[in-house]
């Protein structure tokens, strides 16, 4: 009986065992097997990324074939380092450290050792890398830019680093990854998705076949095309017109909100940022402190916006009813805020609100400002009325677009200034820089230019967008499409267009007249300053500059702030002129404009506070 019993439950312990096992076999699987089991390589096919076009359907972004030298570290038997080094144009020390990080990602799994040779490289390499073990090569696509401009906002790619690894499951060591603009806003469509082949391997680590007949493999799926919405040939010849300038130029179609281009000066060719230089020529670029070619200034730099300010007073001042477009104010060459006199460049004289527009006279605008805030019974009730018009207009905040990147300006609340005064111990005379685009105000060319596309469309505007099209269809985020109303009724408008229109016809941009173009602008010149040896030293102004064109259905709205660029109408102020034309016509008549701004450079203005000299300020040398 005790036999029977003993043999019965050694049975009942086989098929226990042999059930298991089957169904183990047979009908379970798990991913991570694949990934534990030193019999199976996985092998990934890396597919194209998307192509980027332009709005006219101009190849921006596409692809060209590289090489990686992939490692097993596992399986790698004893070789002629030295030899293998030379081969691969590596020192032994980049090799070491390479094979230590490749092992320490996984012994099992590939790892890049070398990353992005090129045609002729592989070449080379192709037969000679059967004499090494563990070691083979995969092919892959680098980015190929069609153009020299934009690095900004196209972005580039790299290699993904271990914070990549633990974060997102979806990638692999030495996998591919947008790092910043298109590149990276776009990144989930632009990469597609990897295909992946499982490999049997036998007992003497030799290749057999597809695991399970191939039944788990993937093939890969190219990432989708897409469309922004710059316009290629404005955006080249904006980048040319910025040579040896720094400084922002942004430009916006006010119906829609595209953005048709999107300048920082200085720039660089995103070209260098592409094969097995980049990271050596992004060292380069990353640590010029001085020029910082990849400091994006359309969207990063946060300057006052100067008198172009001026207008949203206008705007604000009508909407309160606190002035009527023939209200006058009389300028002395300036105006007194108590004892102390502020200058002004408009000739004196009585002012009403075309003249003080067009003629940009800061006292018609200090007048204006403190309207304003007499209105209400307290400074804090008249602060938060003004600051709420603002901001209606995309300013002190992020407009919500696009970009992987950007700043909010500033602009000041009661509470700012409560910080700084105390609460109920300042007025509006504390702080009557602000009527005219001084003080605590600071905008990036980008909100000026959006600023400018709500005075265009007469009341409001639509989020900034780069995105056009995803693959076949039309279809972009909702918020790209919603309307957004400023506080100003529609009626006020008309004035102060008519004020920037007359800025071109008799006022500080008259020189930089388009033919056949109607176009509204307004200039500005911004005090700048630095601090050289822990004191504050003052530089030659900044030159900032908005327009708009035509007057009547614009098709441009744009923002140019040039650092160090003098007075508004004379860097800032060409700058807009051509783009404009540029755009609306597509050729160039004011040829003289286009060679002045070709030519000339202000290298000397940003050379003077490195050069230990004493130096001079807003010199006319034109």
């Amino acid at each position: 009986m005790k036999k029977l019993l003993l043999s019965s439950i050694i049975v009942i312990i086989g098929i226990t065992f042999i059930g298991r096992l089957s169904y183990l076999q047979l009908f379970s699987f798990s991913p991570n097997q694949i990934l534990e089991d030193p019999a199976i390589k996985k092998v990934y096919d890396y597919p194209e990324r998307g192509y980027i076009y332009d709005r006219n359907g101009e190849l921006l972004v596409g692809n060209q074939p590289a090489y990686d030298v992939m490692v097993i570290p596992r399986e790698v038997k004893p070789l002629d380092t030295l030899q293998f080094c030379t081969l691969l144009g590596i020192d032994k020390e980049t090799f070491i450290s390479r094979m230590q990080k490749a092992k320490t990602y996984s012994p099992r799994l590939p790892s890049v050792l070398v990353p992005q040779l090129s045609k002729e490289d592989y070449a080379g390499l192709q037969e000679k890398m059967r004499h090494f073990n563990g070691f083979y090569i995969q092919k892959r696509s680098l980015r190929y830019y069609n153009t020299n401009s934009a690095a900004n906002v196209l972005g580039y790619i790299s290699e993904v680093n271990e914070t990549d690894l633990k974060n997102n499951p979806y990638y692999v060591a030495g996998e591919l990854k947008g790092r910043t603009g298109v590149e990276k806003q776009y990144e989930d469509i632009l990469r597609g998705r990897k295909g992946v082949k499982h490999i049997q391997k036998d007992r003497y680590n030799r290749d057999i076949g597809k695991y399970k007949d191939g039944k788990l493999d993937t093939i890969p799926e190219q990432g989708k095309e897409i469309h922004i919405t710059l316009a290629k040939t404005l955006q080249e010849y904006g980048e040319q017109l910025m040579h040896g300038k720094r400084g922002g130029i942004v430009a916006i179609e006010p119906s829609s909100g595209e953005i048709l281009s999107m300048i920082s000066g200085p720039t660089y060719d995103p070209a260098l940022l592409v094969g097995r230089q980049r990271s050596k020529n992004y060292s380069k670029l990353h640590y010029d402190t001085i020029a910082r070619p990849t400091w994006d200034r359309s969207i990063l730099a946060e300057p006052s916006p100067g008198s172009p300010f001026k207008t949203l007073n206008a705007l604000v001042a009508l909407q309160e009813g606190v002035i009527q477009p023939e209200t006058k104010f009389t300028c002395y060459n300036g105006f007194y805020v108590g004892n102390k006199k502020r200058g002004c460049h408009c000739g004196g004289g009585v002012r009403n609100m075309n003249s003080g527009i067009y003629k940009s006279c800061n006292a018609y605008f200090a007048g204006t400002f403190r309207k304003i805030y007499s209105k209400y019974q307290s400074t804090d009730e008249g602060m938060d009325v003004w600051e709420k018009h603002i901001k209606s207009f995309g300013l002190g905040g992020y407009l919500g677009t696009d970009l992987p990147t950007g700043r909010p300006g500033r602009i000041p609340s009661k509470e700012y200034y409560d910080k700084w005064y105390g609460d109920n111990r300042w007025s509006s005379s504390f702080i009557i820089s602000n009527s005219i685009g001084q003080g605590e105000v600071a905008a990036t060319p980008l909100q000026l230019a959006n600023m400018t596309a709500a005075i265009a469309n007469r009341g409001y505007f639509y989020t900034p967008h780069l995105i056009k099209k995803i693959g076949n269809t039309n279809n972009i985020d909702v918020r790209f499409t919603e309307r957004h109303e400023t506080t100003i009724d529609k009626a006020h408008f008309e004035p102060v267009i008519k004020g920037m229109a007359d800025v071109y016809n008799y006022g500080t941009a008259r020189w930089v007249q388009i033919p056949d173009i109607e176009i509204a602008g307004k200039t500005g010149t911004v005090e700048n300053f630095t601090r050289i040896d822990g004191e504050r030293v003052q530089l030659t102004d900044h030159s900032v500059f908005v327009a708009f064109a035509p007057v009547d259905n614009p098709k441009i709205a744009i923002a140019v702030y040039i650092e160090n660029g003098y007075y508004g109408s004379r860097y800032a102020g060409h700058i807009a002129s051509l783009m404009i034309e540029k755009y609306i016509k597509g050729e160039i008549t004011r040829k003289d404009l286009e060679t002045r701004m070709l030519e000339k450079t202000l290298e000397h203005e940003y050379a003077k506070p490195l050069s230990g000299e004493p130096f001079k300020i807003n010199e006319y040398v034109w």
